[in-house]
């Protein structure tokens, strides 16, 4: 049985990849890694990088806490009992080049006591892509490259995990998506997959390592393209949009300010810039406009 020990260093060692490919994909921008302890237990390794070539912000985040769970996190799970750990990396990266989209991933396990003694764990993460400007080609490559990953595992997985996503990487009061969606799952465990605890392990490292040479190839597709001054607004406007899911509504941030983690690590997920113009109407016919019309859920990108 693999612990929890193991899971962490092994989620160290893909943060360790994912940073060293990073900074040869941007060709300028070095990480700078701040080594942080959380009060109550644990800590972790914020490694950022700010005004690269590529990469005006970039956060690949490691982290491995543990303590009492707050009573609202109890509520939320519906258990009595309050020792956890949770380790995984998390990674949010704003490119400057607004052909280049915004990226989140994050892989992630969990463990508690629960009632009577008995053990819960579990693993959950995901990757989604967020365009300025949805680009069919390339949502259909990460798309395929995601399934790709799932069906080595479970012939279920993609399918279950892209449906997962759409609904959760979606702005209710906006009625949009947050981008193109990909994969999200939460609390695998093999009652949950039919798969052994290793197996579901192996499927997280996994997802972990499909992120960087996606990434790369959406990186050196779109890096050369032109920026107009319209371009960089409206990249600013779609960081808004990401800016209000993360605030309103996602899990992992409520978590993290819930259990007293590290703010900066949190909230590194906001991009450094970002617009909210009022009564915003893309014109007829334009990219913008096209965008607009592919944030919605359920659009089959294979």
């Amino acid at each position: 049985m693999i612990t929890k020990e193991q899971i962490a260093e092994q989620y160290q060692q893909i943060q360790n990849e994912i940073c060293a490919g990073l900074e040869l994909a941007d060709g300028e921008g070095k990480f700078q890694e701040e080594i942080w302890n959380r009060d109550g237990g644990g800590g972790g390794r914020t490694r950022i990088i700010q005004n690269g070539n590529v990469l005006e912000k970039a956060g690949v985040n490691f982290s491995a806490v543990h303590g009492k769970l707050p009573d609202a996190i109890k509520k939320a799970f519906g258990v009595s009992e309050d020792d956890f750990f949770a380790t995984g990396v998390s990674i949010v990266i704003h490119p400057n080049n607004p052909w280049i989209p915004i990226i989140h991933m994050n892989i992630r396990y969990f463990e508690m006591l629960g009632e009577a003694g008995k053990e819960m764990r579990w693993f959950g993460g995901g990757i989604d892509l967020t365009p300025h400007f949805v680009i069919e080609d390339d949502a259909r490559f990460f798309h395929r490259s995601l399934k790709h990953t799932c069906d080595q595992f479970h012939s279920d997985f993609y399918s279950k995990f892209k449906n997962w996503a759409d609904d959760y990487f979606f702005i209710n009061h906006r009625q949009e998506t947050r981008g193109i969606g990909g994969i999200f799952y939460d609390r695998l465990n093999p009652q949950s997959t039919g798969l052994e605890w290793l197996d579901i392990f192996e499927f997280s490292k996994a997802v972990g390592r499909t992120f960087l040479p996606v990434y790369v190839e959406l990186i050196n597709r779109n890096k050369n393209k032109l920026v107009k001054k319209e371009d960089k607004l409206w990249q600013y406007q779609r960081r808004s949009r990401y800016a209000e899911f993360n605030l309103v509504y996602d899990a992992g941030t409520k978590f993290g300010l819930e259990t007293n983690g590290r703010i900066e690590s949190i909230l590194m997920s906001l991009p450094p810039q970002a617009n909210w113009v009022y009564n915003f109407n893309a014109k007829p016919d334009s990219e913008e406009e096209k965008t607009l019309s592919l944030l919605k859920k359920g659009i089959n990108w294979i």
